[in-house]
């Protein structure tokens, strides 16, 4: 097992929280330049109307690259400086820069997607094109497509699987879905940048809970990205948090979704990160029915603002029956029998319409405990994600034993 290298991690430390004051000062410094840009919008949650710069990600995602462009050569001090380095650990080096590759084109995509706006099969499209460089890197530093069988299944598959291409199909599918998890649990201030923030730690703990184990060098190139990461990502949480100063845009989904994408492929742990995004996983199945257009979904699908009383309750989506398929009717009922949606109909003008509150958990939350304060509603968001991080290191440690040999 290779020495633990506290240098490197201590430098990386330092780097990143440097970084992170400099988010600070630098967002509400290109403020104006974002407004100037018309890169800018409007908090539809909110009584009083002000512009509010749009895609500061970039600027978090900036500063994240500069930090790890500077990060480079530290890794490999041994060898620049002829100590203990019998030859060059290329491997490794294609393995950050390639990371660094993949994160970096993530970054210009998703700001060309919050200048351009684009669709939404272009969204599922960039994050595919992103990976590729990652996939790339897998392939020649790797190539290993086995997988262990679960413990009920070994006695019709055996102990071992090789999925072959399927399993970068797998991984290039990891990588949309980190990007527009994220993405679609959006709507209200600081919910972005805060399931990420929340992430991206729980990611750091599991990562140094692993540090003694047989994995230690995957665990420590997580690291390396994921401390910069978090700490970047704070300060952008600060000027997101409610009364939101700044909106995250597409270009910090992105950012994040493939950040934790890189880290999970090529740090070997893609099953264990997927279980800190349960919040995000259960928030993508109750939306299925609007993101496959089986009930019609409108353009947005945040909660709505009572005037009156200040707090947000469900947005709802209505619709003509007739609009209504005989799936997505069947989809409708079922959900109300389980008392996941609020469905009303009447008749309206010249046909019958139905009314049902839209597929997200933020407003399946406000259906359960009843409106409430934005701020409150991001902070049980942001409960949930913590919570969903506690029952991902209980299956993690505990539960597993059911399925593998640990």
């Amino acid at each position: 097992m290779s020495q633990l290298p506290v240098l490197p991690l201590l430098i990386n430390l330092c780097l990143s929280v440097l970084g992170c004051l400099a988010t600070v000062k630098l967002i509400p410094a290109f403020k104006e330049h974002f407004i100037t840009a018309r890169l800018f919008g409007m908090d539809l949650n909110k009584t009083k109307k002000t512009e509010i710069p749009e895609s500061q990600g970039v600027i978090s995602g900036t500063v994240f690259l500069i930090i790890l462009f500077c990060f480079i050569p530290v890794p490999f001090l041994s060898c620049f400086m002829g100590e203990q380095c019998k030859a060059f650990p290329h491997d490794e080096f294609v393995q950050l820069i390639g990371a660094l590759l993949a994160i970096c084109c993530m970054i210009f995509l998703g700001f060309a997607d919050d200048v351009l706006n684009l669709r939404w099969r272009h969204k599922l499209l960039l994050p595919t094109v992103a990976s590729l460089p990652l996939l790339m890197v897998y392939f020649t530093n790797f190539g290993n497509t086995l997988i262990v069988v679960p413990k009920p299944f070994r006695a019709l598959l055996g102990m071992h699987l090789d999925l072959g291409i399927l399993y970068y199909v797998y991984m290039g599918m990891l990588a949309v879905f980190c990007t527009n998890a994220i993405n679609i649990l959006a709507g209200i201030n600081g919910i972005e940048s805060g399931q990420a923030l929340f992430i991206s730690g729980s990611i750091i703990v599991f990562n140094m809970l692993e540090l003694n184990g047989d994995f230690r060098d995957d665990h420590i190139f997580s690291l390396y990205f994921m401390i910069p990461f978090f700490f970047t990502t704070l300060a952008l949480f600060y000027h997101n948090w409610y009364p939101s100063a700044v909106f995250v845009g597409d270009t910090f989904c992105y950012f994040a979704g493939m950040t934790f994408a890189v880290v999970g492929i090529l740090g070997h742990f893609s099953k264990t990160m997927l279980l800190f995004f349960i919040p995000q996983v259960l928030n993508f199945l109750y939306s299925l029915p609007q993101l496959f257009h089986l009930v019609p979904c409108p353009r947005h699908r945040l909660p709505r603002l009572n005037p009156e009383t200040g707090k947000l309750g469900m947005s709802y989506s209505k619709f003509k029956k007739k609009d209504l398929g005989k799936l997505g009717d069947l989809i409708l009922k079922v959900a109300e029998t389980l008392r996941l949606v609020d469905v009303q109909q009447g008749l309206e003008g010249d046909g019958e319409f139905v009314q049902c509150n839209n597929m997200t958990i933020i407003n399946l939350v406000l259906k359960v405990l009843g409106p409430m304060h934005e701020r409150t509603l991001t902070s049980v968001m942001l409960l949930i994600q913590v919570l969903g991080s506690a029952v991902a290191f209980g299956i993690r440690y505990h539960l597993v034993r059911l399925f593998y040999d640990v």
